[in-house]
This record gives C-alpha cells, sequence and structure tokens, in this order.
C-alpha cells in the first residue's frame, strides 16, 4: 500500500489516501495533471493496423553513458558507464506497456526446446534504424517492427526489437529484417554480444543471440509482452 498526501504551507495535511500500487499507476496514467510515465502512461500503438508502434529512447549512438529508465519516478537514469569501446548502431529504448514475464518465457522456451528461461521482468527492448542523428535520448517516436534477435542473458530472455523510424528516408521502406544489408545485422549482433563482457576461449558465453527474426514473429514477441504486461499491471 502507498500512501499519497498534499500539504499546505502551514503544514496542515489536506488529503490522505490509501491505495495500493496499480491504483497510483491509473491515477497518474489517466490524469491530465502528470507527465506521462514512460511505461504506463503511454499507448504501445499508435496504430495497431499499420504496425506503429509509440517508442521510448533511452540512448542514441552518441552516449558513451547507459541510460535506463527508472521504473518508479518515470526518469531517465545513469545505469553505468560503457564498460567498451563499442556504440550501440541505432537508437534503443523500450515499448511501452509491455513486460518479460512467465508468458514471453514460455514462448521462447518453446521455441527453443529448453527448460530454463525466464523473463527479464522489464518492458522489451527495441532498436530503431535512422539516418537521422538524434543527439539525445528521453524522448518518444514512432517507429514499425521489422524482426529481432533472440538474445537470452544470462538464462534470461531479452529479445531486442529491431523497427525502423517512420518515414526514414534510408529506412522507411524496409518491410523486414531480412531486407536489411547483412552488415546491420551484423553490427547490433556484435553490439548486444560483447556491450557487457568480452568473450574469452574456454568461457562460456553469459549472452547468446539463439536467432534472427522477421516481422511475424516480432508482432508475436510483442503480443506475448503484452499478455505479461496485462497480467502484472492489470489496471
Amino acid at each position: 500500500m502507498f500512501g499519497y498526501g498534499r500539504s499546505l504551507a502551514n503544514g496542515c495535511k489536506v488529503k490522505e489516501i490509501m491505495m495500493d500500487k496499480n491504483e497510483i499507476l491509473k491515477i497518474v496514467r489517466e490524469s491530465k495533471l502528470f507527465k506521462a510515465h514512460p511505461w504506463h502512461g503511454i499507448n504501445l500503438w499508435e496504430n495497431k493496423e499499420e504496425n506503429i508502434l509509440n517508442v521510448y529512447i533511452e540512448i542514441v549512438p552518441e552516449n558513451r553513458i547507459k541510460y535506463e529508465l527508472d521504473k518508479d519516478s518515470g526518469y531517465l537514469k545513469v545505469d553505468r558507464p560503457q564498460k567498451f569501446s563499442n556504440i550501440i548502431p541505432s537508437l534503443y529504448g523500450f515499448l511501452p506497456r509491455t513486460y518479460s514475464d512467465k508468458i514471453s518465457a514460455q514462448y521462447t522456451m518453446d521455441k527453443l526446446n529448453r527448460d530454463d528461461l525466464v523473463g527479464d521482468n522489464d518492458p522489451v527492448d527495441i532498436c530503431v534504424l535512422t539516418e537521422k542523428n538524434l543527439k539525445h535520448g528521453d524522448i518518444i517516436l514512432e517507429a514499425i517492427p521489422i524482426g529481432g534477435l533472440r538474445m537470452i542473458d544470462h538464462g534470461e530472455v531479452d529479445d531486442k526489437i529491431v523497427a525502423v523510424l517512420k518515414n526514414d528516408a534510408v529506412y522507411g521502406d524496409y518491410n523486414d529484417i531480412s531486407e536489411l544489408p547483412e552488415s546491420i545485422i551484423d553490427r547490433l549482433r556484435h553490439y548486444f554480444l560483447t556491450y557487457k563482457e568480452i568473450p574469452k576461449v574456454g568461457k562460456t558465453a553469459k549472452v547468446e543471440i539463439t536467432d534472427v527474426y522477421g516481422k511475424e514473429e516480432a508482432l508475436r514477441i510483442i503480443e506475448c509482452s503484452e499478455k505479461d504486461y496485462s497480467e502484472n499491471f492489470p489496471y
């Protein structure tokens, strides 16, 4: 349970309400008095029929520090300095109102014929390809999914959806990841396999990318994450 109150200048409390977390999130999401929470307060789909997603961007290629959303406050926070010299080769963020939990984990285990995976309890990550040089994160944009990387990070399902910025002059006409130059996929794969640690001979990799999938599979991954979100945040 959480308490919410408002005090006057003389310290007298005008109002006090006890409510659970879901009730607070519902009020914040629906109220016009607050800035929308990037995870809970923004619709996932800008236009579902045309597969246009709303995306919250945390990191751009110029960043040498990894930023991520503070889930409670909705502010962007410093996660850690980048350990190595590699640079994220796309815009990077997450999909609002998605979550990786039991449904997402089971779907991936069925795909890989494994029984040792769990969801990472985060919104689904997304890489957005664009010719534009955005200078900072903490922005919302519209993007169209074209595929993804099936990534497992320390036994956790951690898919990386790949999308193109809506109406982008260079990437906007790509409809499926199979149409991209292989070098772009290689850059994404290399970044995610090395951004936490450098692979060493004789050591088992803690991060693995089992396969690269196309648009239809990306939409199924997103659908699973929507269901996980609804089960964990039923308001």
